[in-house]
């Protein structure tokens, strides 16, 4: 299939998904994701392919979403959109799926990484949900899995004040499971991939399934209540006035409506 804001690609056992939009630092808009989701989904059925990897480039995993597409939505809009479905089809994905972070990842981008089974991450990494600075919220999961991840105290300061975690400060907190120097970050997850595509692969799948049951027998609940937050701010007059400051360059005048 042809892609238009990814690059996929098949190594030994492990299938690649390059995020490919470096010239907005692979901002996260609905073609990259319907891509990514398409790409992923292609490499679960594939018998050729035991799991798989998603990066960006050196300077980002992804900078987040592309606000340009959210500015003028509504809540109404978002609601029906599907846009964050894209993350449901993510977590039913079957194989292993390992996120290899350097640079910038906020946002959306740090909820897409979040999503995966595991995150390596170059000693350059810097992961974020900035959402706060455009009169949101995470939408994708950030809320739910950065406290089961890091713990409250720290998911309360990345969300509520747009605190940023280094690399080691992930690996600290165990958001990630290793740290490596950003020229060995790609090899090093697709090393590790290729070792988990080596083994059993239906042991594989129902251990991975096993896991994310524990870890997840609360989170369906609190992606709902995460979700309908999120889309109601887009009937807020600061959602509009974040966003537009934004892309405007300038810095925003909340009201608090």
């Amino acid at each position: 299939m042809e892609y238009t804001a990814i690059l996929t690609e098949v190594r030994g056992r492990v299938g690649l998904v390059r995020l490919n939009r470096p010239q907005l630092r692979n901002a996260l808009d609905s073609v990259l994701m319907d891509e990514v989701v398409q790409a992923l989904e292609a490499f679960d059925t594939s018998s050729e392919v035991g799991a798989m990897v998603i990066t960006g480039d050196v300077r980002a995993f992804a900078s987040g979403a592309d606000v340009k597409e959210m500015v003028e939505q509504t809540a109404i809009g978002m609601l029906t959109s599907g846009r964050i479905s894209q993350w449901d089809r993510i977590r039913r994905v079957t194989k292993p799926l390992i996120a290899a972070v350097s640079g910038w990842c906020l946002g959306g981008g740090n909820e897409l990484a979040m999503v995966c089974d595991m995150i390596v991450a170059s000693e350059t990494a810097r992961f974020g949900q900035p959402e706060i600075n455009l009169g949101v919220i995470p939408g994708a999961g950030g809320t739910q899995r950065i406290v089961r991840a890091a713990g409250k105290a720290i998911a309360m300061e990345m969300v509520l004040n747009n605190r940023t975690l280094t690399a080691n400060e992930a690996l600290q907190y165990g958001l990630v499971n290793k740290v490596v120097p950003e020229e060995a970050y790609l090899e090093e997850a697709l090393k590790l991939a290729g070792e988990i595509a080596a083994r059993a692969p239906l042991a594989v799948r129902l251990a991975k399934q096993a896991i994310n049951h524990a870890f997840e027998s609360f989170l369906t609940d609190g992606l709902a209540d995460e979700r309908r937050a999120f889309y109601l701010l887009f009937a807020s007059h600061d959602q509009k006035e974040g966003m537009r400051a934004f892309l405007g360059k300038r810095a925003p005048e909340w009201k608090g409506e």
